[in-house]
């Protein structure tokens, strides 16, 4: 695999929307890892999941998902807003890589055999 910044960044514009969605993996916290009993460390992230900003100006603060772009693999969260030039207000995009998970839904089928098919990994 090649390791050059440029082709990874490439790869990562370039991919199929179908394998975007493992670039916007956010990792579990240790609470739910343990709710869970997996040993996966991360997982796609989904609208309705509350995250929380761990690096950037928004550090430390926690809300639900209120949009995942998946083309741009970006991530919006709710109550985190910027203000415009006219003074209105726009949510702040963030990369997935910055956030932890902290609660979501787990009850559909995709995500149980997701997890189903991480739990003996790790």
């Amino acid at each position: 695999m090649p390791t050059k910044p440029r082709t990874q960044r490439k790869a990562m514009y370039e991919a199929k929307l179908h394998e975007k969605h493992a670039l916007v993996a956010v990792h579990l916290s240790k609470e739910l890892k343990a709710k869970l009993n997996t040993k996966a460390r991360s997982l796609p992230v989904r609208k309705g999941d509350r995250v929380k900003i761990m690096r950037g100006s928004h550090a430390g603060k926690t809300g639900k998902i209120s949009e995942v772009d998946l083309k741009s693999s970006l991530v919006f969260i709710e109550g985190i807003v910027t203000r415009k030039a006219k003074g209105g207000e726009v949510l702040v995009s963030i990369r997935p890589s910055k956030l932890l998970m902290l609660d979501g839904d787990f009850n559909d089928n995709e995500r149980k055999a997701l997890l189903a098919r991480k739990k003996g990994k790790g």
